[in-house]
């Protein structure tokens, strides 16, 4: 049996896949080959939500700085799930000389060293301060005597259903003062025609990077998947706004995980759950943020109106 680099991955694969209904907590995805793919993913034509959002810091820059109420006083400016930062390199270059420290949080060690060397090449006078952790752990270390500005974009929220977003939108409020302000950036429900593509497009860049950690799995646990035996299955409910994805067993057959000294079985068309991706509008959002002590204040979308990014105070 190998040693376990990390206990808590081996946990979620262990508690995953020995469900009732198998599933692969979506955190794991971003290794240093997953972080790459989804960089690819996020260049596709098919994904949308990246080119959107972009659009509106783009054209929008200065209406975002305004909403943000972004003036000559220091603050800290928070990203969860920064990544690669492009989006977020618009409204840096628009608000670079102000009194501001960036905090890019990423899961991904890559992502943020990445992030950081970039900003300090392209953009030297701001102070940039990486903190490598996931969103709710991360959310204790958003310690300051400053106002807050805090970025969510990439409809990260998404990938929480509605009971756990709330609990992330309440705890993330609780590290918020008055004032603070939030911009939440959410793909927008729309016809299933649109939406799917970009969760299964033509190049297969999201298929390589569900079936990513399954060789993830091989690598640090001593597993056997057999990526050729699995297929990527997404599916859109357009009437509930959820996208799901799912890796499918094309046949009955048994996986070793040595590190976890378990075996898998698989009935032919068995799935593992790995994501959902959740669609918005106005009133969804409201049920999310309710009671959270948040308000909304204002709202940017894109010229297709596919994609939004919500401006949220706390009151």
């Amino acid at each position: 049996m190998i040693e376990i680099l990390n206990k808590e991955f081996a946990d979620d694969v262990h508690s995953g896949l020995t469900s009732s209904q198998k599933s692969l907590n979506s955190r794991w995805f971003y290794d240093e080959r997953g972080d790459q793919i989804f960089v690819d993913i996020m260049n596709m034509p098919e994904y949308y939500l990246t080119n959107c959002e972009h659009e509106i810091f783009c054209d929008q820059t200065e209406k975002l700085i305004q909403v943000l109420d972004i003036d000559e006083t220091h603050f800290d400016l928070y990203e969860l799930g920064a990544g690669d930062g492009t989006k977020t390199m618009e409204l840096l270059r628009a608000i670079n000389g102000a009194d501001f420290t960036y905090h890019p949080i990423d899961i991904s060690f890559h992502a943020i060293h990445n992030l950081e060397q970039r900003v300090q090449n392209e953009l030297p006078e701001v102070d940039v301060r990486g903190i490598q952790d996931d969103y709710f752990s991360a959310l204790g270390k958003m310690q300051s005597d400053n106002r807050k500005v805090i970025l969510f974009m990439g409809s990260n929220i998404g990938n929480m259903d509605d009971e756990k977003a709330h609990k992330f939108m309440c705890k993330l409020s609780e590290t918020m003062s008055r004032g603070d302000v939030l911009l939440l950036g959410v793909d927008l429900m729309k016809p299933g025609h649109i939406v799917l593509p970009a969760y299964n497009d033509a190049s297969g860049h999201t298929a390589a990077f569900n079936l990513n950690l399954l060789e993830r799995i091989n690598r640090e646990l001593d597993g056997n998947f057999d990526l050729d035996k699995f297929i990527h299955r997404p599916v859109y409910e357009e009437d509930t706004g959820f996208t799901k994805s799912f890796l499918q067993s094309k046949e009955k057959q048994t996986v070793r995980i040595e590190a976890l000294d378990l075996s898998v079985d698989f009935e032919e068309r068995e799935t593992i759950f790995m994501e959902i991706s959740r669609k918005y509008n106005d009133s969804i959002l409201r049920g999310v943020i309710q009671d959270t002590g948040l308000q909304i204040t204002n709202k940017l979308t894109d010229s297709k109106g596919y994609f939004a990014d919500y401006i949220l105070k706390k009151v």
